[in-house]
C-alpha cells in the first residue's frame, strides 16, 4: 500500500445469538419502534464486538462489519481522520460520498439537530410534521415506518455546522442515511455511540463483499479488524432515494423496489434517477453513480436478456494462458457436461421460470428479530467441466445461481469473486430481466458496471 507497513488483520467471529438479550419495544407516536441490547460480557462473541466498537470510536483505522446488504467498512463519521481511513483502505476516489449508518432515529435526530440553520434551504417544499423536535422531512416518514431498519438509504440535508466530517459528503450539501437491518451492525453502532460512515468493505472497483473472507481477500494488511457475522442476506447494496427532489428519485437500485416505494404516500410518482453508464462529468449524489464498480480481475462478458447463449466456439475465443473460462448461469442457461464433447452448443436454455420477489418484509426492529433465525439458500457450488475438442482441451467453471431473484442477488458478487480465485481467463454472465423489479434492476446495474463487454439481446 504505497510502501506503507502492512497492518495485522484479524477476523473476529461474532454470533448475534451469543452477545446478550435483544429486545424491541413499540414507540407510541413515533415512526419506528426501538431496539435494545443487554450485552453478556462473559462471552467471546461480546468481547470481540466490544473490541471492534472501541476501535470504531477511537481509532483512525476502519472496521469491517456485516450488514444485511453487504459487508461495510465503518469509521466514525464525525472525525475526518477516521473517514479518511476509509478512503485510504479502499483506495476510493474522494468525490464519492459515503452513506452514514445509525442505530436509531434518536441518533439520527441528534445529528440533524446540530447546527444553526438545519435544513431550511434544502427542503424544496417538503415540510416536517410540525413538531419542533422533528427534523426528518415528512416525505420520508412513510418509508421509515415501512422499510427501516432495512436496505434503504434516504438523502437528507446536511445541517449548517454539521457534526459530520466534510469528507463524508464529498462536498455536497446532503448526505445519505440508513438504519441497517442487521443485529451485529446495530449493536456495534450502539456500543461505539457514533454515527458510522460505511461504504462496502472491498477494494475500490472490486465486487462487493458478502462474506468476511471476501473482505479479507481485498483488505488484508490495510485494516486491523473484520467482524465475521456470516454471509449477508440481501447481497446487493441498499436502494438510495432522494425525496428532496420533485418528483422523488431512485438514485441507486437495491433491496427495496420502485414498486414498493410507489405504494407509499407521497412516492407514487417516483422516477429512476440513475444511469447504467458512468457519469464521468458530474458530482455523484450517491455511491455507485459515477465510477466503474464491482469488477473482478478477469474480463466480464455480460449477455443481456434475450441474447442466445454463447456457443463453444464463441467461448473458446476468450481462452488465455489458464485455459479456463467461467460461466455464471441464472434462469435459462444450463451447461451440459456431455454436450461439451460432442457438439458446438455448450450452453442450452431450458423452459423459462418466474422469479420470486426478494423482500417479504416484517416491519421495524420487532420484524428484524422475528426474522433473525431464518436462513438463506447458500446457492449452488461451482462445477468444473472438461472440454475436449480436436487438438484442444480446456475447462469451463460454472456457478449456477438458479432462477430465484433473491438467490441471484445474494450470490452474484460471491460468484464473481469465486471465479476470480479460480484464475479464469474470462467470465460469461447470463443476465436477467431488469424489468422484473428493482432487485433484478439492481443486479443488472451492478453487472453492467462490472462488464468489459455487453452482448445485447
Amino acid at each position: 500500500m504505497n510502501g506503507e507497513p502492512r497492518l495485522s488483520t484479524a477476523t473476529l467471529p461474532v454470533d448475534a445469538r451469543n452477545i446478550g438479550t435483544l429486545k424491541a419495544a413499540p414507540n407510541e407516536n413515533d415512526l419506528l419502534d426501538s431496539f435494545s441490547v443487554s450485552l453478556d460480557e462473559l462471552t467471546p462473541d461480546t468481547a470481540n464486538l466490544l473490541k471492534a466498537a472501541e476501535q470504531l470510536k477511537n481509532s483512525d483505522i476502519p472496521v469491517a462489519f456485516p450488514t444485511e446488504t453487504v459487508y461495510g467498512l465503518g469509521a466514525d463519521a464525525t472525525r475526518s481522520a477516521a473517514v479518511n481511513g476509509i478512503y485510504k483502505a479502499k483506495q476510493r476516489p474522494s468525490d464519492n460520498p459515503l452513506i452514514v449508518h445509525f442505530a436509531s432515529l434518536e441518533q439520527l435526530r441528534k445529528l440533524l439537530s446540530h447546527g444553526s440553520d438545519p435544513m431550511h434551504s434544502h427542503l424544496n417544499g417538503h415540510a416536517t410534521d410540525g413538531r419542533s423536535e422533528e427534523l426528518i422531512p415528512k416525505i420520508y416518514h412513510p418509508l421509515i415506518s415501512r422499510f427501516w431498519p432495512g436496505p434503504l438509504t434516504i438523502i437528507l440535508p446536511n445541517p449548517t455546522d454539521s457534526l459530520l466530517a466534510p469528507e463524508v459528503t464529498a462536498g455536497l450539501g446532503t448526505f445519505g442515511a440508513r438504519i441497517p437491518r442487521n443485529i451485529l451492525a446495530l449493536a456495534l453502532i450502539k456500543q461505539a455511540d457514533v454515527p458510522v460512515a460505511a461504504p462496502s468493505a472491498n477494494a475500490s472497483t472490486k465486487p462487493s463483499p458478502t462474506a468476511a473472507e471476501h473482505v479479507a481477500y481485498d483488505l488484508d494488511g490495510r485494516i486491523e479488524t473484520i467482524i465475521d457475522g456470516g454471509p449477508c442476506d440481501v447481497g446487493v447494496e441498499s436502494t438510495v432515494v432522494d425525496g428532496l427532489s420533485n418528483p422523488p428519485l431512485v438514485l441507486r437500485p437495491g433491496g427495496v423496489s420502485i414498486e414498493q416505494l410507489r405504494s407509499c404516500s407521497g412516492w407514487e410518482a417516483t422516477e429512476i434517477g440513475y444511469k447504467n453508464a458512468a457519469e464521468q462529468g458530474s458530482q455523484p449524489k450517491a455511491p455507485g453513480m459515477k465510477y466503474r464498480h464491482y469488477s473482478p480481475k478477469a474480463p466480464v462478458i455480460l449477455y443481456e436478456i434475450g441474447k442466445s447463449a454463447p456457443t463453444l466456439t464463441e467461448l473458446r475465443d476468450y481462452l488465455g494462458p489458464q485455459r479456463k473460462l467461467g460461466v455464471i448461469t441464472t434462469k435459462r442457461w444450463r451447461v451440459d457436461p456431455i454436450s461439451t464433447e460432442i457438439n458446438d452448443q455448450t450452453i442450452t436454455s431450458p423452459d423459462k421460470k418466474r422469479y420470486s420477489e426478494l423482500i417479504n418484509h416484517k416491519r421495524g426492529f420487532a420484524g428484524m428479530l422475528q426474522s433473525m433465525h431464518q436462513t438463506s439458500d447458500p446457492g449452488a457450488a461451482m462445477q468444473v467441466h472438461q472440454v475436449q475438442r480436436t487438438h484442444s482441451t480446456w475447462q469451463l467453471a460454472e456457478i449456477p445461481l438458479g432462477s430465484d431473484i433473491a438467490n441471484i442477488a445474494r450470490g452474484i458478487f460471491a460468484a464473481l469473486r469465486e471465479l476470480d480465485r479460480e484464475q479464469v481467463d474470462a467470465i460469461f454472465v447470463e443476465g436477467i430481466d431488469d424489468l422484473e423489479g428493482d432487485t433484478a434492476a439492481a443486479v443488472m446495474n451492478r453487472l453492467r458496471k462490472a462488464a468489459q463487454l455487453k452482448v445485447a439481446g
